[in-house]
Protein backbone atom coordinates (compact mmCIF):
# COMPACT_ATOMS: atom_id res chain seq x y z
CA UNK A 1 0.00 0.00 0.00
CA UNK A 2 1.15 3.06 -0.69
CA UNK A 3 0.82 6.94 -0.16
CA UNK A 4 1.16 10.49 -1.25
CA UNK A 5 4.35 12.62 0.39
CA UNK A 6 3.67 16.56 1.06
CA UNK A 7 5.71 16.66 -2.47
CA UNK A 8 2.64 14.12 -4.39
CA UNK A 9 5.54 11.31 -5.19
CA UNK A 10 3.44 8.32 -3.39
CA UNK A 11 5.04 6.19 -1.14
CA UNK A 12 4.88 3.28 0.75
CA UNK A 13 2.82 3.05 4.06
CA UNK A 14 3.50 -0.66 4.89
CA UNK A 15 4.89 -1.02 8.47
CA UNK A 16 8.30 -2.79 8.11
CA UNK A 17 8.84 -0.11 5.10
CA UNK A 18 11.44 2.94 6.31
CA UNK A 19 9.90 5.92 4.57
CA UNK A 20 12.53 8.59 4.41
CA UNK A 21 13.11 11.55 1.88
CA UNK A 22 17.10 10.93 1.59
CA UNK A 23 19.02 7.88 2.52
CA UNK A 24 22.82 9.01 3.39
CA UNK A 25 25.21 6.00 3.26
CA UNK A 26 28.05 6.69 5.24
CA UNK A 27 29.09 8.35 8.88
CA UNK A 28 32.23 10.27 7.75
CA UNK A 29 33.66 13.10 6.94
CA UNK A 30 31.19 14.12 4.03
CA UNK A 31 27.97 11.38 5.48
CA UNK A 32 28.26 13.58 8.30
CA UNK A 33 28.01 17.10 6.54
CA UNK A 34 25.54 15.93 4.19
CA UNK A 35 23.16 15.03 7.27
CA UNK A 36 23.27 18.02 8.98
CA UNK A 37 22.48 20.30 5.68
CA UNK A 38 19.60 17.79 4.45
CA UNK A 39 18.42 18.05 8.03
CA UNK A 40 18.55 22.03 7.91
CA UNK A 41 16.14 21.72 4.61
CA UNK A 42 13.51 19.97 6.79
CA UNK A 43 13.57 16.55 5.13
CA UNK A 44 13.02 13.03 6.93
CA UNK A 45 16.71 12.09 6.71
CA UNK A 46 18.94 8.93 7.60
CA UNK A 47 22.79 7.87 7.42
CA UNK A 48 23.39 4.75 7.39
CA UNK A 49 26.83 2.89 7.85
CA UNK A 50 28.62 -0.49 8.58
CA UNK A 51 30.45 0.58 11.40
CA UNK A 52 29.64 0.82 15.12
CA UNK A 53 30.10 4.72 15.45
CA UNK A 54 31.38 7.86 12.99
CA UNK A 55 34.19 8.34 11.50
CA UNK A 56 34.42 6.62 8.14
CA UNK A 57 37.67 6.69 7.33
CA UNK A 58 38.87 7.29 10.65
CA UNK A 59 36.64 4.57 12.27
CA UNK A 60 37.79 1.73 10.13
CA UNK A 61 41.58 2.86 9.61
CA UNK A 62 43.01 2.58 12.95
CA UNK A 63 46.31 0.36 12.59
CA UNK A 64 49.50 1.59 14.54
CA UNK A 65 50.87 4.72 13.16
CA UNK A 66 47.51 6.25 11.38
CA UNK A 67 47.67 9.73 11.21
CA UNK A 68 46.56 12.72 8.97
CA UNK A 69 49.02 13.91 6.34
CA UNK A 70 47.12 17.37 5.89
CA UNK A 71 47.52 19.66 8.47
CA UNK A 72 44.91 19.29 10.92
CA UNK A 73 43.72 23.05 10.92
CA UNK A 74 43.26 22.37 7.46
CA UNK A 75 41.29 19.26 7.65
CA UNK A 76 38.24 20.68 9.47
CA UNK A 77 34.69 21.80 8.48
CA UNK A 78 34.43 25.08 7.73
CA UNK A 79 30.88 26.06 7.35
CA UNK A 80 30.52 27.34 10.93
CA UNK A 81 33.29 29.62 13.06
CA UNK A 82 31.96 28.19 16.38
CA UNK A 83 32.18 24.41 15.62
CA UNK A 84 36.05 25.12 13.71
CA UNK A 85 36.72 26.86 16.94
CA UNK A 86 35.55 24.59 19.77
CA UNK A 87 38.50 21.95 18.70
CA UNK A 88 42.15 22.20 19.58
CA UNK A 89 44.66 19.81 17.82
CA UNK A 90 47.03 18.83 19.99
CA UNK A 91 50.34 18.63 17.06
CA UNK A 92 50.38 19.64 13.29
CA UNK A 93 49.37 15.73 12.21
CA UNK A 94 47.41 14.19 14.41
CA UNK A 95 47.07 10.80 14.71
CA UNK A 96 44.12 8.55 14.22
CA UNK A 97 42.65 8.55 17.87
CA UNK A 98 42.45 12.30 17.79
CA UNK A 99 40.87 12.56 14.66
CA UNK A 100 38.03 10.50 15.94
CA UNK A 101 37.37 11.73 19.36
CA UNK A 102 37.14 15.21 16.94
CA UNK A 103 34.53 13.52 14.58
CA UNK A 104 32.86 12.46 17.76
CA UNK A 105 32.96 15.98 18.42
CA UNK A 106 31.46 17.30 15.31
CA UNK A 107 28.38 14.73 15.57
CA UNK A 108 28.04 15.89 19.69
CA UNK A 109 27.69 19.19 18.56
CA UNK A 110 25.21 19.16 15.46
CA UNK A 111 23.40 16.55 17.15
CA UNK A 112 23.74 14.15 14.57
CA UNK A 113 23.63 10.67 16.50
CA UNK A 114 19.88 10.45 16.31
CA UNK A 115 19.38 10.33 12.89
CA UNK A 116 21.99 7.55 12.36
CA UNK A 117 22.05 4.01 12.40
CA UNK A 118 25.22 2.23 13.15
CA UNK A 119 25.88 -1.86 12.25
CA UNK A 120 24.03 -1.79 9.15
CA UNK A 121 24.83 -2.38 5.66
CA UNK A 122 23.62 -1.68 2.29
CA UNK A 123 23.67 -4.62 0.61
CA UNK A 124 20.70 -3.20 -2.96
CA UNK A 125 19.29 -0.27 -4.05
CA UNK A 126 16.76 -0.17 -6.85
CA UNK A 127 15.42 2.44 -9.20
CA UNK A 128 11.66 2.18 -9.13
CA UNK A 129 10.64 3.67 -12.47
CA UNK A 130 6.84 4.35 -11.74
CA UNK A 131 6.88 5.85 -8.70
CA UNK A 132 10.19 7.04 -8.93
CA UNK A 133 11.58 6.94 -6.15
CA UNK A 134 14.51 4.37 -4.58
CA UNK A 135 14.02 0.91 -3.12
CA UNK A 136 17.00 0.13 -0.64
CA UNK A 137 17.67 -2.77 1.51
CA UNK A 138 19.80 -3.51 4.40
CA UNK A 139 21.66 -6.78 5.89
CA UNK A 140 19.15 -6.11 8.48
CA UNK A 141 16.33 -7.34 6.59
CA UNK A 142 15.36 -3.39 6.47
CA UNK A 143 14.08 -1.72 3.73
CA UNK A 144 13.71 1.77 3.53
CA UNK A 145 11.74 4.11 0.49
CA UNK A 146 13.59 6.71 -0.20
CA UNK A 147 13.52 9.66 -2.71
CA UNK A 148 17.22 10.35 -2.95
CA UNK A 149 19.86 8.16 -2.21
CA UNK A 150 23.03 10.09 -1.25
CA UNK A 151 26.69 8.19 -1.32
CA UNK A 152 28.82 9.01 0.92
CA UNK A 153 30.84 5.91 1.37
CA UNK A 154 34.52 7.72 0.53
CA UNK A 155 36.86 6.61 -2.03
CA UNK A 156 39.05 4.30 0.11
CA UNK A 157 36.08 2.00 1.66
CA UNK A 158 36.50 -1.10 -0.22
CA UNK A 159 39.57 -2.89 0.27
CA UNK A 160 41.67 -5.67 -1.10
CA UNK A 161 41.32 -8.42 1.40
CA UNK A 162 41.12 -11.53 -0.53
CA UNK A 163 45.31 -10.44 -2.37
CA UNK A 164 46.40 -14.23 -2.13
CA UNK A 165 45.77 -17.55 -2.79
CA UNK A 166 45.72 -19.62 0.67
CA UNK A 167 45.34 -17.03 2.99
CA UNK A 168 42.39 -19.22 4.69
CA UNK A 169 45.30 -21.68 5.21
CA UNK A 170 47.41 -19.40 7.50
CA UNK A 171 47.88 -20.32 10.82
CA UNK A 172 48.66 -17.36 12.13
CA UNK A 173 46.09 -14.04 12.12
CA UNK A 174 45.81 -12.26 8.93
CA UNK A 175 44.60 -8.71 9.25
CA UNK A 176 43.99 -5.39 6.43
CA UNK A 177 45.06 -2.64 7.65
CA UNK A 178 41.71 -0.90 6.98
CA UNK A 179 39.57 -3.51 9.04
CA UNK A 180 41.81 -3.30 12.20
CA UNK A 181 40.22 -4.35 15.21
CA UNK A 182 38.98 -1.90 17.57
CA UNK A 183 40.65 -3.65 20.71
CA UNK A 184 43.98 -3.40 18.60
CA UNK A 185 46.66 -6.74 18.42
CA UNK A 186 49.58 -7.97 20.60
CA UNK A 187 52.55 -7.98 18.44
CA UNK A 188 55.22 -7.88 21.25
CA UNK A 189 57.59 -11.14 20.75
CA UNK A 190 55.57 -11.86 17.08
CA UNK A 191 57.03 -13.01 13.45
CA UNK A 192 55.16 -9.87 11.80
CA UNK A 193 54.71 -9.77 7.98
CA UNK A 194 53.76 -6.39 6.52
CA UNK A 195 52.67 -6.64 2.53
CA UNK A 196 53.12 -3.16 0.59
CA UNK A 197 54.91 0.20 1.33
CA UNK A 198 52.44 2.90 0.32
CA UNK A 199 50.88 5.24 2.65
CA UNK A 200 49.64 2.69 4.95
CA UNK A 201 52.14 0.45 4.93
CA UNK A 202 54.92 3.03 6.05
CA UNK A 203 52.85 4.19 8.67
CA UNK A 204 52.63 0.81 10.19
CA UNK A 205 56.25 -0.33 9.33
CA UNK A 206 57.88 2.42 11.14
CA UNK A 207 54.90 2.28 13.97
CA UNK A 208 55.35 -1.31 14.78
CA UNK A 209 59.41 -2.45 14.59
CA UNK A 210 60.23 -1.85 17.83
CA UNK A 211 57.36 -3.54 19.26
CA UNK A 212 57.64 -6.73 17.19
CA UNK A 213 60.28 -9.58 17.79
CA UNK A 214 60.90 -9.55 13.96
CA UNK A 215 59.55 -7.53 11.08
CA UNK A 216 59.34 -8.90 7.44
CA UNK A 217 58.31 -5.89 4.88
CA UNK A 218 57.66 -6.86 1.12
CA UNK A 219 58.15 -4.38 -0.89
CA UNK A 220 56.63 -4.65 -4.73
CA UNK A 221 56.34 -1.01 -5.69
CA UNK A 222 58.82 1.91 -4.42
CA UNK A 223 57.80 5.29 -3.51
CA UNK A 224 58.78 8.13 -2.92
CA UNK A 225 58.54 9.71 0.74
CA UNK A 226 58.79 13.03 2.56
CA UNK A 227 59.73 13.26 5.89
CA UNK A 228 56.86 14.75 8.06
CA UNK A 229 57.56 17.62 10.81
CA UNK A 230 54.64 17.19 13.13
CA UNK A 231 55.28 19.79 16.28
CA UNK A 232 53.16 20.12 19.25
CA UNK A 233 50.38 22.95 19.72
CA UNK A 234 49.90 24.68 22.71
CA UNK A 235 47.82 28.09 23.68
CA UNK A 236 49.94 29.94 20.97
CA UNK A 237 49.23 27.62 17.72
CA UNK A 238 45.47 27.27 18.73
CA UNK A 239 45.17 31.06 18.48
CA UNK A 240 47.11 31.34 15.55
CA UNK A 241 45.17 29.19 13.61
CA UNK A 242 41.77 30.15 15.38
CA UNK A 243 42.17 33.57 14.12
CA UNK A 244 42.61 32.70 10.77
CA UNK A 245 39.40 31.36 10.36
CA UNK A 246 38.20 33.68 8.12
CA UNK A 247 40.99 33.66 5.79
CA UNK A 248 41.18 30.26 5.61
CA UNK A 249 37.59 29.84 4.58
CA UNK A 250 37.93 32.25 1.81
CA UNK A 251 41.10 30.68 0.01
CA UNK A 252 41.34 26.60 1.17
CA UNK A 253 38.59 26.05 -1.27
CA UNK A 254 39.80 27.98 -4.11
CA UNK A 255 43.54 26.50 -4.35
CA UNK A 256 44.77 23.88 -6.64
CA UNK A 257 44.52 20.80 -3.95
CA UNK A 258 41.81 22.47 -1.18
CA UNK A 259 45.14 22.94 0.93
CA UNK A 260 46.11 26.20 2.46
CA UNK A 261 49.77 26.21 0.33
CA UNK A 262 49.21 26.65 -3.72
CA UNK A 263 52.02 26.63 -6.50
CA UNK A 264 53.95 29.52 -6.63
CA UNK A 265 56.87 29.10 -8.86
CA UNK A 266 57.44 28.86 -12.74
CA UNK A 267 60.12 26.95 -13.48
CA UNK A 268 60.92 28.63 -16.32
CA UNK A 269 61.28 31.67 -14.39
CA UNK A 270 64.02 30.40 -12.01
CA UNK A 271 67.79 29.56 -12.55
CA UNK A 272 68.87 25.63 -11.46
CA UNK A 273 70.58 27.50 -8.52
CA UNK A 274 67.58 28.99 -7.45
CA UNK A 275 65.02 25.80 -8.50
CA UNK A 276 67.14 24.02 -5.84
CA UNK A 277 66.92 26.45 -3.06
CA UNK A 278 63.15 26.75 -3.80
CA UNK A 279 62.82 22.66 -3.57
CA UNK A 280 65.11 22.34 -0.86
CA UNK A 281 63.14 25.09 1.26
CA UNK A 282 59.97 23.79 0.48
CA UNK A 283 61.21 20.09 1.45
CA UNK A 284 62.19 21.25 5.16
CA UNK A 285 58.60 22.04 5.43
CA UNK A 286 58.07 18.47 6.47
CA UNK A 287 54.43 18.17 4.69
CA UNK A 288 52.84 17.62 1.11
CA UNK A 289 53.90 20.74 0.09
CA UNK A 290 56.70 20.09 -2.23
CA UNK A 291 54.07 18.17 -4.01
CA UNK A 292 51.15 20.08 -4.00
CA UNK A 293 52.64 23.58 -3.86
CA UNK A 294 56.16 22.92 -5.39
CA UNK A 295 56.79 23.41 -9.27
CA UNK A 296 53.26 22.96 -11.19
CA UNK A 297 55.00 21.72 -14.01
CA UNK A 298 56.28 18.39 -12.71
CA UNK A 299 52.75 16.56 -13.79
CA UNK A 300 53.16 17.59 -17.18
CA UNK A 301 56.82 18.19 -18.06
CA UNK A 302 59.05 15.05 -18.06
CA UNK A 303 62.68 16.96 -18.05
CA UNK A 304 60.92 18.68 -14.95
CA UNK A 305 59.41 15.62 -13.28
CA UNK A 306 63.12 14.10 -13.85
CA UNK A 307 64.78 16.95 -12.02
CA UNK A 308 62.62 16.90 -8.76
CA UNK A 309 62.38 13.06 -8.68
CA UNK A 310 66.28 12.83 -8.34
CA UNK A 311 66.44 16.44 -6.13
CA UNK A 312 64.01 13.38 -3.80
CA UNK A 313 65.73 10.13 -4.68
CA UNK A 314 68.95 11.44 -3.52
CA UNK A 315 67.27 12.48 -0.62
CA UNK A 316 66.01 9.28 -0.12
CA UNK A 317 69.55 7.46 -0.87
CA UNK A 318 71.33 9.14 1.54
CA UNK A 319 69.30 8.03 3.99
CA UNK A 320 69.56 4.24 3.19
CA UNK A 321 72.92 4.19 2.18
CA UNK A 322 73.07 0.26 1.40
CA UNK A 323 72.93 -0.30 -2.42
CA UNK A 324 70.27 -3.22 -2.09
CA UNK A 325 67.69 -1.19 0.36
CA UNK A 326 67.92 1.84 -2.61
CA UNK A 327 67.41 -0.34 -5.80
CA UNK A 328 64.19 -1.69 -3.85
CA UNK A 329 62.96 1.16 -1.86
CA UNK A 330 63.80 4.10 -4.57
CA UNK A 331 61.82 4.50 -7.31
CA UNK A 332 63.15 5.02 -10.74
CA UNK A 333 60.50 4.12 -13.07
CA UNK A 334 57.90 6.94 -12.72
CA UNK A 335 58.07 10.27 -11.64
CA UNK A 336 57.66 12.14 -8.20
CA UNK A 337 54.14 13.07 -7.48
CA UNK A 338 52.33 10.77 -10.27
CA UNK A 339 51.42 8.45 -7.72
CA UNK A 340 49.66 9.33 -3.58
CA UNK A 341 53.41 10.90 -2.01
CA UNK A 342 53.48 9.65 1.34
CA UNK A 343 55.14 11.31 4.40
CA UNK A 344 57.04 9.59 6.68
CA UNK A 345 58.77 9.59 10.64
CA UNK A 346 61.71 7.93 10.49
CA UNK A 347 60.42 5.31 7.84
CA UNK A 348 63.80 4.50 5.65
CA UNK A 349 65.44 4.35 9.17
CA UNK A 350 63.96 1.40 10.09
CA UNK A 351 65.54 -0.97 7.55
CA UNK A 352 69.04 -0.44 9.33
CA UNK A 353 67.30 -2.46 12.42
CA UNK A 354 68.43 -5.93 12.66
CA UNK A 355 65.20 -7.33 13.81
CA UNK A 356 64.14 -6.26 10.41
CA UNK A 357 64.11 -7.89 6.58
CA UNK A 358 63.06 -6.22 3.27
CA UNK A 359 62.06 -8.31 0.81
CA UNK A 360 61.70 -6.85 -3.02
CA UNK A 361 58.76 -8.87 -4.99
CA UNK A 362 58.46 -7.19 -8.10
CA UNK A 363 60.53 -10.03 -9.77
CA UNK A 364 59.76 -12.32 -7.54
CA UNK A 365 56.14 -11.71 -6.16
CA UNK A 366 54.08 -13.40 -3.53
CA UNK A 367 52.59 -16.57 -4.94
CA UNK A 368 50.17 -17.65 -2.19
CA UNK A 369 49.66 -17.44 1.63
CA UNK A 370 50.72 -21.25 3.18
CA UNK A 371 49.77 -22.35 6.78
CA UNK A 372 53.33 -21.50 7.81
CA UNK A 373 53.88 -17.51 6.32
CA UNK A 374 54.60 -16.35 3.24
CA UNK A 375 55.58 -18.19 -0.44
CA UNK A 376 57.42 -16.31 -2.95
CA UNK A 377 57.45 -17.44 -6.86
CA UNK A 378 60.41 -19.55 -6.40
CA UNK A 379 59.46 -21.21 -3.82
CA UNK A 380 60.68 -19.31 -0.93
CA UNK A 381 58.94 -19.51 2.41
CA UNK A 382 59.27 -16.51 5.45
CA UNK A 383 57.35 -17.90 8.04
CA UNK A 384 55.38 -15.70 10.05
CA UNK A 385 53.22 -15.42 12.99
CA UNK A 386 51.23 -12.20 11.93
CA UNK A 387 50.15 -10.36 8.26
CA UNK A 388 49.54 -7.27 7.80
CA UNK A 389 47.83 -6.28 4.47
CA UNK A 390 48.98 -3.27 3.28
CA UNK A 391 47.78 -3.25 -0.34
CA UNK A 392 45.31 -0.99 -0.72
CA UNK A 393 41.67 -0.34 -2.03
CA UNK A 394 39.34 -0.95 -5.23
CA UNK A 395 39.67 2.97 -5.19
CA UNK A 396 36.69 5.15 -6.20
CA UNK A 397 34.71 2.47 -7.52
CA UNK A 398 34.53 -0.21 -5.39
CA UNK A 399 31.71 1.07 -2.48
CA UNK A 400 29.49 1.49 -5.19
CA UNK A 401 30.14 -1.58 -7.08
CA UNK A 402 30.05 -3.84 -4.16
CA UNK A 403 26.01 -3.08 -4.06
CA UNK A 404 23.98 -4.27 -6.14
CA UNK A 405 22.64 -0.97 -7.52
CA UNK A 406 19.99 -0.84 -9.97
CA UNK A 407 19.12 1.93 -11.90
CA UNK A 408 16.83 2.74 -14.98
CA UNK A 409 16.08 -0.19 -17.43
CA UNK A 410 17.28 -2.20 -15.17
CA UNK A 411 21.07 -1.14 -16.03
CA UNK A 412 23.82 -2.47 -13.25
CA UNK A 413 25.91 0.11 -11.69
CA UNK A 414 28.48 -2.39 -11.40
CA UNK A 415 28.27 -3.68 -14.90
CA UNK A 416 28.56 -0.36 -16.55
CA UNK A 417 31.93 0.77 -14.71
CA UNK A 418 33.49 -2.82 -15.09
CA UNK A 419 33.04 -1.31 -18.94
CA UNK A 420 33.98 2.22 -18.74
CA UNK A 421 34.04 4.23 -15.59
CA UNK A 422 32.11 7.06 -16.12
CA UNK A 423 30.16 10.27 -14.16
CA UNK A 424 29.02 14.01 -14.90
CA UNK A 425 31.17 15.91 -12.46
CA UNK A 426 31.47 13.02 -9.95
CA UNK A 427 28.24 13.70 -8.68
CA UNK A 428 25.70 11.37 -10.96
CA UNK A 429 25.69 8.51 -13.18
CA UNK A 430 23.56 8.76 -16.15
CA UNK A 431 21.04 6.68 -16.33
CA UNK A 432 20.46 6.35 -12.03
CA UNK A 433 18.05 9.09 -11.16
CA UNK A 434 18.16 10.95 -8.09
CA UNK A 435 21.17 8.50 -6.81
CA UNK A 436 24.05 11.39 -5.76
CA UNK A 437 27.60 10.21 -5.37
CA UNK A 438 30.78 12.00 -3.39
CA UNK A 439 34.16 11.02 -3.19
CA UNK A 440 33.44 9.12 -6.80
CA UNK A 441 35.30 9.01 -10.15
CA UNK A 442 36.00 12.23 -12.26
CA UNK A 443 35.97 14.55 -8.83
CA UNK A 444 38.96 15.62 -7.09
CA UNK A 445 37.82 14.07 -4.01
CA UNK A 446 38.89 10.99 -6.01
CA UNK A 447 42.52 11.45 -4.75
CA UNK A 448 44.69 14.67 -5.12
CA UNK A 449 42.33 16.70 -2.97
CA UNK A 450 42.79 17.77 0.78
CA UNK A 451 39.65 15.49 1.88
CA UNK A 452 36.95 17.67 3.59
CA UNK A 453 37.70 20.81 0.99
CA UNK A 454 36.35 18.63 -1.65
CA UNK A 455 33.74 16.69 0.15
CA UNK A 456 32.65 20.00 1.44
CA UNK A 457 31.91 21.34 -1.44
CA UNK A 458 30.53 18.64 -2.87
CA UNK A 459 27.86 17.77 -0.04
CA UNK A 460 26.72 21.42 -0.55
CA UNK A 461 26.71 21.28 -4.23
CA UNK A 462 24.20 18.40 -3.87
CA UNK A 463 22.23 20.44 -1.39
CA UNK A 464 21.99 23.38 -3.47
CA UNK A 465 20.54 20.95 -6.20
CA UNK A 466 18.26 19.14 -3.67
CA UNK A 467 16.75 22.70 -2.39
CA UNK A 468 16.38 24.04 -5.92
CA UNK A 469 14.34 20.65 -6.69
CA UNK A 470 12.35 20.78 -4.36
CA UNK A 471 11.78 24.74 -4.84
CA UNK A 472 10.69 24.31 -8.47
CA UNK A 473 8.01 21.09 -7.30
CA UNK A 474 10.65 18.89 -8.79
CA UNK A 475 11.95 15.44 -7.35
CA UNK A 476 13.52 13.39 -10.38
CA UNK A 477 17.15 14.51 -11.03
CA UNK A 478 19.40 12.51 -13.40
CA UNK A 479 22.79 13.58 -15.55
CA UNK A 480 22.42 13.34 -19.68
CA UNK A 481 23.92 11.24 -22.20
CA UNK A 482 25.32 14.82 -23.29
CA UNK A 483 26.27 16.42 -20.39
CA UNK A 484 28.11 13.24 -18.73
CA UNK A 485 30.05 12.86 -22.24
CA UNK A 486 31.12 16.56 -22.12
CA UNK A 487 32.07 16.05 -19.12
CA UNK A 488 34.02 13.05 -19.59
CA UNK A 489 35.90 14.78 -22.64
CA UNK A 490 36.97 17.39 -20.27
CA UNK A 491 38.45 15.54 -17.68
CA UNK A 492 40.34 13.12 -20.21
CA UNK A 493 41.83 16.58 -22.11
CA UNK A 494 43.01 17.25 -18.99
CA UNK A 495 44.39 14.09 -17.37
CA UNK A 496 45.86 13.57 -21.28
CA UNK A 497 48.46 16.20 -20.83
CA UNK A 498 49.34 14.85 -17.44
CA UNK A 499 52.42 12.70 -16.38
CA UNK A 500 50.04 10.89 -13.94
CA UNK A 501 48.24 9.38 -16.95
CA UNK A 502 51.11 7.17 -18.08
CA UNK A 503 51.60 5.56 -14.83
CA UNK A 504 50.17 2.43 -13.12
CA UNK A 505 48.50 3.00 -9.53
CA UNK A 506 45.59 2.70 -7.71
CA UNK A 507 44.87 6.64 -9.41
CA UNK A 508 44.64 4.98 -12.70
CA UNK A 509 42.95 1.66 -11.17
CA UNK A 510 46.00 -0.29 -11.94
CA UNK A 511 45.74 -2.19 -8.87
CA UNK A 512 42.65 -3.95 -9.29
CA UNK A 513 42.55 -6.98 -12.07
CA UNK A 514 39.98 -6.07 -15.31
CA UNK A 515 39.52 -2.40 -13.83
CA UNK A 516 38.76 0.02 -16.63
CA UNK A 517 41.74 2.16 -17.18
CA UNK A 518 40.71 5.99 -15.99
CA UNK A 519 42.50 8.38 -14.03
CA UNK A 520 40.05 8.22 -11.13
CA UNK A 521 40.36 11.89 -10.16
CA UNK A 522 39.56 15.29 -11.70
CA UNK A 523 42.89 16.78 -12.04
CA UNK A 524 42.31 20.26 -12.98
CA UNK A 525 41.92 21.54 -9.69
CA UNK A 526 40.01 21.76 -6.63
CA UNK A 527 39.37 25.58 -7.24
CA UNK A 528 38.56 25.20 -11.07
CA UNK A 529 36.35 22.40 -10.21
CA UNK A 530 34.37 24.24 -7.93
CA UNK A 531 34.07 26.91 -10.62
CA UNK A 532 32.74 24.52 -12.80
CA UNK A 533 30.37 23.20 -10.62
CA UNK A 534 28.92 26.76 -9.37
CA UNK A 535 28.76 27.33 -13.17
CA UNK A 536 26.70 24.45 -14.01
CA UNK A 537 24.04 25.10 -10.60
CA UNK A 538 23.86 29.14 -11.79
CA UNK A 539 23.19 28.36 -14.96
CA UNK A 540 20.06 25.59 -14.00
CA UNK A 541 21.94 22.61 -14.17
CA UNK A 542 21.84 21.88 -17.83
CA UNK A 543 24.58 19.22 -17.60
CA UNK A 544 21.49 17.52 -15.91
CA UNK A 545 17.84 16.58 -16.53
CA UNK A 546 15.01 17.83 -13.50
CA UNK A 547 11.72 17.18 -13.82
CA UNK A 548 8.66 17.10 -11.63
CA UNK A 549 7.60 13.69 -10.39
CA UNK A 550 4.27 12.60 -11.31
CA UNK A 551 2.25 12.53 -8.60
CA UNK A 552 0.15 9.34 -8.53
CA UNK A 553 -3.02 8.13 -7.13
CA UNK A 554 -2.13 6.08 -3.66
CA UNK A 555 -4.82 3.72 -4.05
CA UNK A 556 -3.40 0.66 -6.14
CA UNK A 557 -0.23 2.10 -7.07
Amino acid sequence: MTTLTDTGVSASTDPTVTVLDALVMGAGVAGLYQLHQLRELGLTVRAYDMATDVGGTWYWNRYPGARFDSEAYIYQYLFSEELYKGWSWSEKFPGQPEIERWLHYVTDQLDLRKDIQFGTRIVSADWDADRERWTVRTDTGEQIDTRYFISCTGMLSAPLDKVFPGQETFRGQIFHTSRWPREGVDLAGKRVAVVGVGATGIQVIQTIADQVEHLTVFARTPQYVLPMKSPLYGEAEHDWYKSRFAELKATIPHTFTGFEYDFEHAWADCTPQQREEILEEIYQDGSLKLWLAGFGEQFFDAEVSETISEFVREKMRARLKDQRLIDILVPTDYGFGTHRVPLERGYLEIYHRDNVDLVGVRDNPIARIVPEGVELADGTVHEVDIVILAVGFDAGTGSLTRIDITGRDGRKLAEDWSRDIRTTMGMMVEGYPNLFTTGAPLAPSAALCNMTTCLQQQTEWITRLIRTVGLAGGAVVEATVAGEQAWIDHHEEIAGATLVQKTSSWYMGSNVPGKPRRLLSYIGGVGQYRRLCTEEADAGYPSFAVRQAAARDAVGV
